[in-house]
């Protein structure tokens, strides 16, 4: 029973929980804490009422911001018979077929009435809705549901959720990467647990959190950034708990010629004590400026007159001083804190035996690609995404130029909807234009130069010469 309660558990709200909102086709990404004001579609919500709840319930927005756990009974559709038309010819759409106003539909909001109520007034003062026919009538209720119904949907973020609230929002922070696009990435870069993979991506994270969540916690991630820090948002969003966090490192892209070469400087450097104690002492020479006083001479009686003001003056320095020293202190903790993991970082790029590689980035893939493959072992997958074909098709015929890669394979995501419905199954007429270009390939050994080492392969027997006769 404990089992029982600790896997419905997983599946509640809790406090502190990063959630999707999602209402028709829009998604945000938001954290769970208490008496927190939340933008969603221009309202302000509290979301103090979803803690302890199951992921995928949907809320009606009461009057103040609070949720209300909705009735599945109220999502259905009015039970009532339908009368509908056989065809629309002679409807027109004039404007002066709904009586009500928009005036007497705020009276309607003011007096309490929910979404669906709204709709079944509307619906009694069309004058065309009964001539319209079923379809029509479907599709005028599903559109004034969309306007008039005040719910949210609660959903667990994942990969797939995460992608689309990108795509959807701000798909130029994500290099304008698709939710397919990133499913062919995982499956072609074959990230699984246990295994080792390189990363380099500028999709804010969004990437590294998809990998990060494929894996599970198990195995080892190491993000390679440019600049001076890595961009994260993505992985927040996720929610992961402590221990994804200890299979991550990071290693800047640009020292990687050091590391190459032998000569990273992984030790944390001390300020230098000798500047440090000359500081001290001119210091303590100020503050302290007698230290052996003989006897009260006059300058001395007029300096005890001006002692308070010194005093002051002298406890303001200190304790400034001492913010000085906590400053210090904490950038050579963060300081330390930042060579260890480069160090950590260097130890598991140090035995160049990666698993697979993923690129996804708005710079040029060539470069980089070229550096990072020699860090991969033999027959291991690698995958390079780009908006645009150019940079990979200058990639592509890198590779096949210098070695090294087999099974190249340039490959265009193609993805479209659907709409299933009882006699109106059609493609919907807007989709997408592209979702960007994928370079996919496998690692093998370079072949040695020639004349390089000596065969080690057996001579070939001789074979015998039968006796002729004559």
């Amino acid at each position: 029973m404990a089992d029982n309660g600790d896997d419905e558990d997983h599946y509640r709200i809790k406090e502190g929980d990063y959630v999707v909102l999602k209402r028709g086709d829009i998604y945000k990404s938001v954290q769970i804490l208490p008496k927190k004001k939340v933008i969603f579609e221009k309202q302000w919500i509290f979301l103090d009422n979803v803690v302890g709840c199951l992921y995928g319930n949907t809320f009606e927005i009461r009057s103040g911001g609070g949720l209300q756990l909705q009735n599945t009974k109220t999502t259905e559709s009015p039970p009532d018979s339908k009368v509908a038309g056989t065809d629309n010819r002679n409807i027109i759409d004039d404007g002066k077929s709904q009586k009500l106003t928009k005036d007497d539909i705020e009276k309607l909001k003011d007096q309490g009435l929910k979404g669906q109520e709204i709709i079944q007034q509307l619906i009694e003062n069309s004058a065309t809705f009964s001539n319209k026919t079923e379809y029509a009538q479907d599709k005028y209720i599903k559109k004034k549901k969309k306007k008039y119904e005040n719910t949210v949907t609660v959903l667990r973020p994942t990969c797939r959720i995460l992608a689309m609230m990108y795509h959807g929002r701000e798909p130029g922070k994500i290099c304008h990467l698709r939710y397919d696009t990133l499913a062919q990435m995982l499956t072609l870069a074959n990230i699984h647990a246990n295994s080792k993979v390189l990363v380099f991506e500028t999709c804010a994270g969004l990437v590294l959190g998809s990998i990060m969540e494929r894996m599970g916690g198990h195995g080892t991630v190491v993000q390679m950034f440019p600049g001076g820090g890595p961009v994260r948002a993505g992985v927040e969003s996720f929610g992961f708990p402590a221990h994804f966090y200890e299979t991550l490192h990071e290693f800047p892209i640009c020292h990687l010629n050091a590391l190459e070469a032998g000569i990273l400087d992984t030790f944390a450097k001390a300020p230098d004590a000798g500047e440090k104690e000359s500081n001290m002492t001119a210091e303590e020479e100020d503050v302290l400026p007698g230290a052996d006083p003989q006897g009260d001479s006059p300058e001395e009686q007029r300096m005890e007159t001006v002692s308070a003001d010194d005093k002051v003056q002298d406890q303001k320095k200190q304790e400034e001083e001492k913010r000085r020293e906590a400053k210090a202190q904490e950038k050579k903790v963060k300081q330390e804190e930042k060579q260890r993991k480069l160090a950590a970082a260097a130890a598991r790029l140090d035995g160049r035996n990666a698993d697979g590689l993923v690129i996804a980035s708005r710079f040029h893939p060539c470069p980089v690609l070229l550096r990072l493959l020699r860090f991969l072992s033999p027959s291991r997958p690698f995958v390079v995404y780009s908006q645009y074909l150019e940079p990979l098709i200058e990639c592509y015929t890198k590779l096949k130029e210098q070695g090294g890669a087999v099974s190249l394979k340039l490959t265009d995501t193609w993805l479209r909807h659907y709409q299933v419905l009882p006699n109106r199954t059609h493609p919907r007429l807007l989709m997408s234009g592209g979702g960007g270009y994928l370079l996919s390939g496998t690692t093998v050994a370079p072949e040695p130069p020639a004349g390089s080492t000596p065969s080690e392969e057996p001579a070939p027997k001789r074979q015998k010469l039968k006796a002729t006769e004559g």
